[in-house]
């Protein structure tokens, strides 16, 4: 691949990205809207003819790593694993 094909390609990509972003705000906005219309009526579930939307609470637990790294740093120790991965990043 050229230099040139490749500074199309990321002009390509910056724009799509750029596009992307937009769209993420755009969704965003959309969402808070329906958010706030089902907090004004005391919500969490609307139905229509063609949709169904939650906005439910959702409790889940997970476990600190942290503390658990400062609490019991042996027990921390046997059972942490380290993975690999490689990011792609333009800049």
């Amino acid at each position: 691949m050229s230099m040139n094909e490749m500074e199309v390609k990321v002009n390509e990509l910056r724009e799509l990205r750029r596009m992307a972003d937009e769209l993420a705000g755009e969704i965003t906005a959309l969402e808070d809207s329906l958010k706030a219309q089902m907090t004004a009526t005391g919500t969490d579930e609307i139905s229509g003819p063609s949709f169904k939307i939650t906005w439910k609470e959702v409790t889940s637990s997970r476990l600190d790593s942290k503390a658990l790294k400062v609490a019991a740093p042996e027990l921390w120790q046997r059972f942490s694993k380290q993975t690999t991965s490689r990011r792609f990043v333009l800049a």
